[in-house]
C-alpha cells in the first residue's frame, strides 16, 4: 500500500499505541524489523486505522481496529486478513498477507500486517491530474479487475464459509438498517435512510448470484503500476463477503449520481463525460458485461439504490465514532456529515427509477 505523501501523518491522538510493544512483536513474526520502528497513520479512510510501519528499508502496513467501543461484527480486521491470505495465489491484485495478531494485549485492538505496495492512488473517476488519453484505460482496467474478483471460486479457496449464500441484498438491507439504529443514539436519525431501508425491503428478491464481495470498492481503494493503467492492489476488504457481484459495480458507479458541485463528493453528475475522456456509466455496464460474459445488468436501480443507502449507513456510523472521540480520520465530521445527501440521492433514484 502507498498514498502521497499529504496523506500520511503523524498518528492521531486518540489512535497512540505502545510502538516499543509493536517493535517486540515485529522482531517475532516478520524478517527486517530488527532496528528501531517508525509508525505514521494514513489519513483519508473511515474505518479500520491504517500505519505505515517502518524498519531501515523494510517497509509495511498495519491495519487495526479502532479504540473504544465498537458497533456489533464491525472493524474484523481477522476477516481482512484471512481474504486477502487466500487471494494471494490468485490473479487478484492484493498485498502479501503476512501476520496477524488477535492478542489485544500487544497495541490494544488486533491488528494484521501486510506488505507495502508501492502504486499509484487516484481519488475518485474523474481522473483530473490525468492525461485525457489515459482516463478511459484507468477506469476499466479498474472494471476488468472487479470482473476477475468476481470469476474467482470461492470454494476452491477455502472461502465457501466467508459468508452465507444468496440473499444478499435481504442481509444487507437488514445488517445496515441495524447498525443505523445503533449509531442512532449518537449521530440522530436519517428520514431519508428509514424510507430507504422500507424500500429496499420490499425489493430485496432479485436474481440471486453469489461471488467475493468486496464491499467498498472504488478507485480510493485500489493501487496502480506507475508505468501503465494496471491494477496492482486492492486494498481495505473489511466490508467483504460473500455477496451479489452487482452490488460491487453498483458501488463502483456511485459517483455517476452524485452533483460534480458537491464538495469532497466525487461526483461527476453535471460533467461533460465525453469531453474529458471518462467512461459513461452505460460504457462502465457494458464493459463489465463483456468482461464477466454477462448479457446485460439486471434490477440495476435497486443495486444503487442499496449502495447508496449502506454508504449512508457507514458514514452515519462514522458519525456516531466521531461524537465518541474514535473515528479513524480527523475529518471525520465532515465525511460523516455527508450521509444526508447520499440518502436522498438513494430516494430519488428508488423514485424515479426503481418501478
Amino acid at each position: 500500500m502507498t498514498a502521497p505523501a499529504a496523506l500520511l501523518v503523524d498518528v492521531i491522538e486518540s489512535h497512540r499505541f505502545d510502538e516499543l510493544a509493536l517493535a517486540r512483536w515485529l522482531r517475532g513474526q516478520i524478517p527486517g524489523f530488527d532496528g528501531p520502528v517508525s509508525v505514521q497513520q494514513f489519513q483519508g479512510g473511515q474505518s479500520n486505522p491504517t500505519f505505515l510501519i517502518a524498519s531501515g528499508e523494510r517497509r509495511c502496513v498495519l491495519r487495526k481496529k479502532p479504540p473504544g467501543k465498537l458497533l456489533p461484527k464491525a472493524h474484523q480486521v481477522e476477516r481482512e486478513f484471512a481474504i486477502i491470505r487466500a487471494l494471494g495465489p490468485t490473479s487478484v491484485p492484493v498485498p502479501r498477507a503476512l501476520a496477524l495478531c488477535e492478542d489485544a494485549e500487544v497495541i490494544g485492538t488486533a491488528f494484521y500486517v501486510m506488505d507495502f505496495v508501492d502504486g499509484r492512488h487516484f481519488d475518485g473517476l474523474a481522473l483530473a491530474d490525468q492525461p485525457r488519453g489515459d482516463r478511459a484505460a484507468i477506469n476499466f482496467a479498474a472494471v476488468d479487475t472487479l470482473a476477475s474478483l468476481h470469476a474467482v471460486d470461492p470454494a476452491a479457496l477455502g472461502l465457501d464459509d466467508y459468508g452465507p449464500k444468496g440473499g444478499y441484498v435481504a442481509r444487507q438491507v437488514e445488517r445496515w438498517t441495524r447498525q443505523y439504529r445503533a449509531a442512532s443514539a449518537e449521530a440522530g436519525e436519517i428520514a431519508d435512510l428509514g424510507w430507504l431501508a422500507d424500500w429496499l425491503r420490499e425489493r430485496c428478491h432479485v436474481a440471486d448470484e453469489t461471488t467475493i464481495a468486496h464491499g467498498d470498492y472504488r478507485t480510493g481503494n485500489l493501487l496502480y503500476s506507475h508505468e501503465k493503467p494496471r491494477v496492482t492492489a486492492i486494498l481495505d476488504w473489511e466490508l467483504s463477503t460473500l455477496g451479489h457481484p452487482l452490488a460491487d459495480l453498483a458501488y463502483y458507479c456511485m459517483s455517476y449520481r452524485i452533483d460534480s458541485a458537491v464538495s469532497g463528493g466525487r461526483g461527476l453528475a453535471g460533467l461533460d463525460l465525453k469531453e474529458l475522456g471518462v467512461p459513461s456509466e452505460r460504457d462502465v455496464l457494458d464493459r463489465y458485461s463483456r468482461a464477466s460474459g454477462r448479457a446485460g445488468i439486471a434490477d440495476w436501480p435497486v443495486f444503487l439504490a442499496l449502495s447508496f443507502f449502506r454508504l449512508s449507513a457507514i458514514l452515519h456510523g462514522v458519525m456516531a465514532r466521531a461524537v465518541q472521540g474514535n473515528a479513524s480520520d480527523a475529518n471525520a465530521l465532515d465525511v460523516a456529515g455527508r450521509a444526508g445527501g447520499l440518502a436522498l440521492i438513494g430516494r430519488t433514484i428508488a423514485q424515479s427509477e426503481g418501478h
